[in-house]
């Protein structure tokens, strides 16, 4: 697989609620991420995506964009939620086949936006 299918693979599995399969396949033990949420540790982020598939699970994910530079993999993605839509841009950092690094950046999407272009 190449590090965008690994990307989009990822997202499709953590977000259906397949959390442990995903970090198991793609994640990189020494793996670290810069949500503010959370501690930056592998674990802490595993356990508050599964809480998060038990409380608030997401009814779809649409990867709108992927880009690749060098180690680098950038999603932009359209997450659908009970009652909002949120648009979300991941940022993956590889070493080798394995995810090392992640940030992650949402938005609520405004239905009563007046930006006529949208968020996609």
């Amino acid at each position: 697989m190449t590090k965008k299918e690994i990307a989009i693979s990822f997202l499709k599995l953590a977000s259906s609620g397949k959390v442990q399969e995903a970090y198991d396949q793609f994640i990189a033990i020494h793996f670290i991420h810069h949500n503010q949420y959370f501690k930056g540790d592998r674990e802490s982020l595993k356990v508050a995506m599964e809480d998060a598939h038990k409380t608030e699970p997401n009814a779809f994910i649409d990867i709108k964009n992927c880009y690749l530079d060098g180690d680098t993999v950038i999603t932009h993605s359209h997450v659908g939620k009970k009652g909002m839509d949120i648009t979300v841009v991941h940022i993956f950092r590889f070493e080798h086949d394995k995810i090392v690094e992640l940030w992650d950046l949402g938005q609520i999407i405004d239905k009563n936006s007046p930006n006529e272009n949208g968020a996609f």
